[in-house]
């Protein structure tokens, strides 16, 4: 079971990969992002016109064009980015969009597993983008430190 889909992973990776130009207003190319993330192109545009489309990265058109974010890494959310691309992340069909199923009323599971939905997307709301890039940031110091990094 997967709780994050392979188009969802994907988008993750070039969110951070905009977020890491954002403040220098550096502008990434599809074709960049798709290549560095190593996924299709075609797959990336799809991506990112979803992303663009929720307004959540802003596109330039033209020879220099590419996209940024359309608001600062601090403000754009992991659950905002996974409920563009999959509509929310449920544990069981049960849970999906509140609806329930017909076992809800006399089920023994369904209060622990509604908790543990919400504590996960309670999680992912709470980790911005920048958030990953600090802690990306830390792990590249300690390994700069690293004799293998140091050729």
């Amino acid at each position: 079971m997967e709780v994050l889909r392979r188009n969802t992973d994907y988008a993750l990776r070039m969110m951070v990969a905009i977020a890491k130009r954002f403040k220098n207003e550096e502008l990434m190319s599809a074709r960049r992002l798709t290549s560095d993330c190593n996924f299709s192109y075609e797959l990336g545009r799809k991506l990112l016109q979803r992303l663009h489309k929720a307004d959540l990265v802003n596109s330039v058109m033209g020879l220099k064009g590419g996209f940024t974010l359309s608001r600062k890494p601090s403000e754009i959310t992991l659950m905002a980015i996974i409920n563009v691309l999959q509509g929310g992340i449920y544990l069981n069909k049960c849970l999906a969009n509140g609806e329930g199923c017909e076992f809800e009323p006399k089920c023994e599971i369904n209060t622990k597993l509604a908790y543990l939905q919400r504590q996960i997307e309670d999680y992912l709301e709470s980790i911005t983008l920048e958030e990953i890039l600090r802690s990306q940031s830390k792990k590249v110091r300690k390994m700069d430190g690293c004799n293998e990094n140091n050729n």
